[in-house]
């Protein structure tokens, strides 16, 4: 339990409505979307970087673990307390420092919500790129800690792609300041990259100078329906391997398909899904006016191939609402399968996808168990849902050896744990499966000189 003392200490600094370690303040710090729970120690709630800086201070002072937080949305265990931890949530910075649009960048603190930042940039006929699942709700400090992507990621890249510089606290309370507001920079090592998706190990981040691009004109969807899994991935190797990038590609394999059908309430049949239908694609292009429809052209060129059942087109915001709805349909589907889904945020280069997706299939034949994948397509990135039933041990066994085989097949491939979830606390020891131990100990390395005892997010990322 923490110290009346120290509590004291934070509730001097920060106040005491913002330095708690009331039961149910705990209590709701004590998980994130991961299905487990850990009690935190205390909870606190900053408002400024000069707040941060003094709680690592004083943390260091009592070898005290701090884990960060923002939303807590994530999935694999990465805003999880530890024993004996305090829980550092940022979501009462939530300041928009500067909003530049000459220079096309904002400069955000941590607890901005990721899709606030989208919102203002578009009013400008700018855009903030990055769109994750969860935007609406997300905080950018815990997407800036996961690298977190989206559909978008296709053609605009991950969140590291649009930081330009960083405000941040090391573990022991030096401030540093990576990157600045230029696109081109070749000063400095690249900390900013170094420390986007590190999830919290390394620094806390405080401030962030993100650039825009310029927001497209028009959107148009396709939503393509083809006869089997197979046929699906080849043509998004086809469709990655021509000129036109799409700002979307995304898969649903056959048994999201059968999960819509199922599970659906209707949604499988209002959404005009060919009979025959195994897997879908949803595409999207985006640009001007003129050039929209040209790239919509060259898209349904490169979709059109074997066992292709449908192809719809939609060019108003009517039409796209109506051809995603299956898809969007899916995540309250899947949950109606079993009461727990372990996801499996997997990536294999794009010209495996086919392979990755075959082994999917076998994995569930022969572990016996429903397995739901759909994703990022255009970036090989797949959400691989294992449907369990956690009140049966025998199931759950099969499931983490299901698990365990899903990765080696993974790797095998060339592929890589995560593509944009993170590692956490609960895909670290798969790491050493990935990552060679000379790496992994100049890892190590990096995070002692950014951290000497260790007290930012312990048992996360890296492996015992």
């Amino acid at each position: 339990m923490l110290a009346d003392t120290l509590l004291a200490e934070f509730q001097a600094l920060l106040g005491a409505e913002r330095a708690r370690a009331d039961a149910d303040t705990l209590a709701l710090y004590g998980s994130d979307e991961t299905p487990k729970f850990c009690l935190p120690e205390a909870v606190l709630f900053p408002t400024s970087h000069d707040q941060v800086v003094e709680i690592v201070r004083l943390a260091n002072r009592h070898c005290l673990p701090l884990t960060g937080r923002g939303a807590g949305s994530g999935n694999v265990g990465g805003a999880m307390p530890v024993p004996g931890s305090v829980v550092v949530s940022f979501e009462c910075m939530q300041r928009i420092v500067e909003f530049d649009v000459a220079n096309r960048l904002v400069v955000v603190e941590p607890g901005v919500v990721t899709d606030e930042i989208d919102r203002l940039a578009r009013k400008h006929g700018l855009m903030y790129a990055p769109d994750p699942g969860s935007g609406a709700y997300c905080r950018i400090g815990g997407n800036l800690a996961m690298n977190a992507a989206g559909p978008r990621a296709v053609k605009y890249g991950a969140t590291r792609d649009h930081v330009l510089g960083l405000t941040a606290v090391t573990g022991d309370g030096r401030v540093i300041h990576t990157g600045g507001r230029t696109t081109k920079y070749a000063t400095a090592y690249d900390l900013t990259r170094l420390l986007v998706g590190s999830e919290g190990t390394l620094a806390f981040i405080t401030q962030a100078t993100l650039k825009l691009v310029p927001a497209p004109e028009t959107v148009a969807t396709l939503r393509v329906c083809y006869a089997s899994n197979q046929s699906a991935c080849e043509a998004v190797s086809r469709v990655m391997n021509q000129p036109t990038t799409p700002c979307a590609l995304e898969f649903m394999d056959r048994r999201a398909i059968d999960a819509i059908r199922e599970y659906g309430d209707g949604v499988f049949e209002s959404a005009g899904l060919p009979p025959g239908t195994q897997a879908v694609l949803m595409v999207e292009a985006d640009g001007n006016h003129e050039d929209v429809p040209r790239q919509i052209v060259a898209l349904e060129k490169a979709l059109a191939g074997p066992e292709l059942l449908q192809i719809q087109s939609g060019f108003t915001r009517e039409d796209t609402v109506r051809l995603w709805t299956a898809r969007k349909s899916l995540s309250h589907a899947v949950k109606r399968i079993a009461p727990l889904k372990i996801n499996e945020d997997v990536v294999v280069p794009v010209g495996r996808l086919a392979n990755l997706v075959n082994a999917v299939d076998a994995l569930a034949e022969f572990h016996r168990l429903p397995i739901v994948a759909f994703g990022h397509a255009g970036n090989g990135n797949l959400h691989v849902n294992i449907m369990v039933d956690n009140g049966d041990e025998e199931e759950m066994q099969r499931a983490r050896a299901c698990r365990a085989a899903l990765v080696q097949a993974v790797i095998g491939l060339g592929g890589s744990l995560s593509g944009e979830h993170g590692i956490g606390s609960e895909k670290r020891h798969f790491v050493p499966l990935e990552v060679d131990a000379p790496t992994l100990e100049l890892m190590r390395g990096l995070k002692h000189l950014f951290d000497p005892l260790g007290i930012l997010n312990p048992g996360k990322k890296l492996p015992d």
